[in-house]
C-alpha cells in the first residue's frame, strides 16, 4: 500500500503527541505545536470527508506563537464552560473546544425540540461565545442506527439547527455558526446496547478561533 508524504507527516505527529504524555505543557503550548500545513493534514486526516468537530478544530489551527496565544484564550474559555455547562464534556483540542451533549440532555427521544431544561445550559454556552466573541462555531448533531438512515440524517441535522437557532436567540451572531446532521454515520461506540447506542446520540459542538482573532494572535494583539 502506497502512503502519500503527507499522511506519513501526519501520522509522524500525530506519533509524537502520543508518545508524549509526560510533557507538562500548557493548552496554550499545545496549540502553538499544532498548526500551519501539519494542522491541516492532521485535521484532514481525522475530519476526513465529514469534516468532524475534533477534524474542523485542528484543521484551523495556525501554530507557532500565535497559536500557542490563541490556546491560552481558548483555556479561560473553557474553564467558563467546564464549570457552566452541567453534565456536558468540555475538551480543549489544538487551538479549540469540543463541547459534547448526550442528546438526552437536550432533546426527548427521538425529538427536534428542545427540552426546557436544556436552555439553562445553552443560555450559558451562548454568555461566553457572547463574551469571547473572535471564534466561529460548528454544531453537529448525531444519532444511533436505530431506524432509516435518512430518517436518523434528518433528525440529526433537526436537533443541530436547533441548537443553532436557540444560541441565536440568546444573540450570538448567525453568521458565526454553522449546523449540519451526521446521522448514524460517526458512531462513538457499537450500537448493540442501550447504553453504547444512548453514548452515540449526541450533539458535538467544536469552538474556534474566527480570521480575525487569528490575525489578531500573529500580530501579538490579544493579551494573554
Amino acid at each position: 500500500m502506497k502512503c502519500s508524504n503527507k499522511i506519513l507527516l501526519g501520522l509522524g505527529i500525530i506519533g509524537i503527541l502520543a508518545l508524549s504524555p509526560s510533557c507538562k505543557s500548557s493548552n496554550a503550548v499545545k496549540g502553538g505545536a499544532i498548526g500551519g500545513s501539519a494542522g491541516g493534514v492532521i485535521g484532514g486526516l481525522i475530519g476526513g470527508k465529514n469534516n468532524t468537530a475534533t477534524g474542523i478544530i485542528i484543521g484551523s489551527a495556525i501554530g507557532g506563537s500565535a497559536g500557542a496565544i490563541i490556546g491560552d484564550q481558548m483555556d479561560k474559555q473553557a474553564e467558563e464552560l467546564i464549570r457552566d455547562l452541567e453534565g456536558a464534556k468540555v475538551e480543549r483540542v489544538a487551538e479549540g473546544i469540543k463541547i459534547t451533549f448526550d442528546s438526552g440532555l437536550l432533546f426527548g427521544f427521538d425529538q427536534a425540540s428542545l427540552n426546557t431544561s436544556s436552555k439553562t445550559n445553552l443560555q450559558n454556552l451562548a454568555t461566553t461565545l457572547n463574551k469571547y466573541e473572535d471564534t466561529d462555531v460548528m454544531i453537529e448533531g448525531h444519532t444511533d442506527s436505530t431506524g432509516e438512515e435518512s430518517y436518523n440524517l434528518t433528525l440529526s441535522s433537526e436537533r443541530a439547527y436547533a441548537v443553532q437557532d436557540y444560541l441565536s436567540d440568546q444573540g450570538v451572531i448567525t453568521k458565526r455558526m454553522n449546523s449540519k446532521g451526521m446521522g448514524e454515520l460517526l458512531p462513538l461506540n457499537s450500537n448493540e446496547t442501550e447504553i453504547q447506542r444512548e453514548q452515540n446520540r449526541r450533539v458535538e459542538v467544536a469552538i474556534y478561533a474566527n480570521k480575525k482573532m487569528q490575525r489578531m494572535a500573529k500580530r501579538g494583539q490579544i493579551g494573554t
